[in-house]
């Protein structure tokens, strides 16, 4: 029998065998096909609050009896003034107000005619993040008021309006739609990846500790079949079990748009098929490295459990990677393309960003991908012809 002969038939053994384990497996489906577009969902509602907010318009305030220009001001921007509760500040500390208050003490009004500078307290929780991201907001409408009263001041006193600004400032924003919208999704790329990881990890520790503790293993060394075709075979069953995951997990987002409730997140998210392909082509080297590095952690233990226990340091450093892109504030540098799951990850992003990859940023991590594979299998097979295996 070839060697690739014999490969296939031990391929197609392991891959049954792992998807014979339904209860694994549709937990591994579970968790990394429906979390991904659930967060995403979660996210999108979240955003839905922020632009449901940001359109009712609405100003909670306490005293606002205390300055009807004020008031007069704020019904001209077409804003709803509503009086806060009297427990407003035990309110925002449990995040139960989602709106900062603005405090108006006795006499402002009088204050401001007599051409003092009476005192607006805007009131808020940090810990409270509805609140929080309303303060903003408020205090830009406030900045609006004082600029109005000191025009109104140099108008009466003949000095042109002008005078008050000795610049223009315009804000000019070089991010398009695409951009923005990756900033919101940057989940999808780490789901995906983690769905890869946790694709193989069950695979590779049962074809490998996992027949070693039941004592099925030694019988399949018995066979006439290479440890080269033994150990391809069950490689690639692995890693198909991670593509398949993979190709699941970046499928399941294109219905997940159809449930995001926030109108901006849907008009900007952009992942389609395209999108979704590339996600593909990008995780087939990366499956393929995980699944031989796994099988040779998992090789030299006895036991499943200690397989476990031994591969959490791939699955920690898989997870972390990927943060370094979201702490990074320099922009990516060229060793990122160089380290398998980070270069994912910005790869990933670049693609949700609307940016064409060139050869010149994929071919490193496919090398190294590649490379650490070949390096792991030679080390899998290596270790099935010693006697430690016995």
């Amino acid at each position: 029998m070839s060697l690739l002969s014999a490969a296939w038939t031990v391929y197609l053994k392991e891959l049954l065998d792992a998807l014979r384990d339904r209860r694994t497996l549709l937990t591994v489906l579970v968790s990394s096909v429906a979390l991904g577009p659930a967060v995403l969902v979660l996210v999108s509602t979240l955003v839905a609050g922020f632009e449901k907010r940001a359109e009712a318009r609405v100003v909670v305030v306490q005293g606002m009896q205390h300055a009807p220009g004020l008031r007069n001001y704020l019904e001209r921007q077409t804003y709803t003034i509503k009086p806060a509760p009297a427990d407003y500040e035990r309110q925002l500390q449990d995040s139960t107000l989602g709106d900062p208050v603005l405090v108006i003490e006795p006499g402002f009004e009088a204050g401001l005619l007599s051409g003092q500078a009476p005192r607006l307290e805007v009131v808020s929780s940090s810990s409270n993040q509805r609140a929080q991201g309303g303060v903003g907001a408020l205090e830009r409408l406030l900045r609006g008021y004082n600029q109005e009263q000191a025009m109104l001041r140099l108008a009466a006193r003949g000095v042109a309006a002008s005078a008050l600004e000795a610049t223009r400032v315009e804000e000019r924003d070089l991010a398009d739609p695409a951009s923005r919208a990756a900033q919101l999704s940057t989940m999808v790329p780490y789901f995906v990846l983690m769905a890869v990881l946790y694709g193989c990890l069950n695979a590779a520790l049962d074809t490998t500790a996992g027949e070693r503790e039941r004592g099925s293993l030694e019988p399949l060394l018995m066979n006439p079949a290479s440890r080269w075709a033994l150990v391809l075979g069950k490689w690639g069953a692995v890693a198909s079990v991670g593509i398949l995951i993979a190709v699941l997990s970046c499928t399941s987002f294109l219905p997940g748009q159809w449930l995001l409730r926030s109108e901006a997140l849907s008009a900007m998210f952009r992942f389609g098929p395209g999108e979704a392909l590339s996600f593909m082509a990008l995780l087939l080297p990366l499956a393929a490295a995980l699944a031989a590095l796994l099988m040779a952690i998992a090789i030299r233990c006895r036991s499943f459990k200690e397989a476990q226990a031994n591969a959490t340091v791939v699955m920690l450093g898989v997870s972390l990677l990927p943060l370094v892109v979201v702490f990074n504030q320099e922009g990516t540098s060229p060793w990122h393309l160089w380290v398998p799951a980070l270069a994912q990850t910005t790869l990933m992003g670049r693609v949700l960003k609307g940016e064409d990859l060139a050869l010149a940023d994929v071919w490193p991590s496919a090398a190294v991908c590649a490379l650490l594979a070949g390096l792991c299998i030679a080390f899998v097979a290596r270790t099935l012809r010693s006697a430690a295996l016995k």
